[in-house]
């Protein structure tokens, strides 16, 4: 049974929809690094980061090749960091318009009705 578009998005973005595993897909866009890096990177217990990785890996997101007892991951597609840009593009919009609301409410606390 073929899953309908809309629902493999839906379980795509469920999929990204975990912090420690967005902080490793930004990392991840520089290129590939050894799973001690991203450990130095962030704050999270090395169980936990195997967990989020195993989950990007089975998502088929990102990819790890051993190289001797080091394992290396990688962003499957360039498309995934370019998805993250937008993403920042759209939340920076977000925040900008937030910010004029809340100058427009103060300004008008104030008296200054624009």
């Amino acid at each position: 049974m073929t899953v309908p578009l809309y629902q493999a998005k839906a379980e795509f973005f469920r999929t990204l929809g975990h912090p420690v595993r967005i902080r490793v897909l930004e990392l991840l866009r520089d290129g590939p690094r050894p799973v001690r890096d991203l450990l130095a990177e962030m704050d999270i217990e090395a169980s936990s980061l195997s967990q989020q990785l195993a989950v990007l890996r089975r998502a088929g997101i990102v990819t790890a090749t051993r190289e001797g007892p080091t394992v290396v991951y990688a962003l499957i597609s360039v498309d995934v960091a370019d998805l993250l840009k937008a993403a920042r593009r759209i939340l920076t919009d977000m925040i900008a318009g937030q910010e004029e609301l809340l100058a427009e409410l103060r300004d008008t606390e104030s008296g200054k009705v624009t």
